[in-house]
C-alpha cells in the first residue's frame, strides 16, 4: 500500500508541473544512507563527508552541487517536516523508507513533493542506498528550463 501511494503522489506531483528554482527546492535525506563504519559523522554537517563514495552521500552531495539545491540530512521524521515547512521551500525531493515518506507527505501536503524510496539491503536503517540517477531525475523534473 506504501508504495502505492507513493507512486501516486508523484505521478499527481509531475502531473501538477511545478517548475521552481534551485534555491526553493530541498533535497531530503536519510542519516541512514551514511555507512555505519564511516568515522566521519555527517548527521550534523554534511561538510564533514569525505567524498569517499562508498555511500550515496557523496552522489547526492554532487547533486547538490550540479543543480544548486538545497540538501538536508535528517535523522527522523520530525526534523524532516521541520525543513519541509520552510516558508522558503517551495518543492522537495525526499528519500526514505517507504514507511517514512508516507507520513511525511501526510505531513507536509499540500507541498510539492517528489518520494524517492531508498533501498535497505541490510534491514531498516541500517547503509541504505538510493538510486542516485532516480534522484537527479526528481529534482529535475522540478527545476525551470
Amino acid at each position: 500500500m506504501t508504495k502505492l501511494l507513493v507512486k501516486l503522489n508523484n505521478w499527481l506531483t509531475r502531473l501538477r508541473r511545478r517548475r521552481i528554482a534551485p534555491d526553493e527546492l530541498l533535497l531530503l535525506i536519510p542519516h541512514c544512507l551514511q555507512i555505519q563504519t564511516c568515522e566521519h559523522n555527517v548527521r550534523g554537517d554534511l561538510t564533514q563527508c569525505q567524498r569517499c563514495g562508498r555511500c550515496p552521500i557523496d552522489g547526492l552531495i554532487a547533486l547538490k552541487e550540479k543543480y544548486g539545491v538545497s540538501i538536508e540530512l535528517v535523522s527522523g521524521g520530525r526534523k524532516a517536516v521541520a525543513a519541509a515547512k520552510d516558508k522558503k521551500i517551495k518543492g522537495i525531493v525526499a528519500v526514505a523508507c517507504g514507511k517514512e515518506l508516507a507520513a511525511g507527505l501526510k505531513a507536509v501536503f499540500p507541498k510539492a513533493v517528489v518520494a524517492v524510496m531508498n533501498a535497505q539491503p541490510e534491514g531498516p536503517c541500517v547503509n541504505t542506498t538510493v538510486d542516485i540517477e532516480a534522484v537527479e531525475a526528481a529534482i529535475q523534473s522540478f527545476l525551470k528550463a
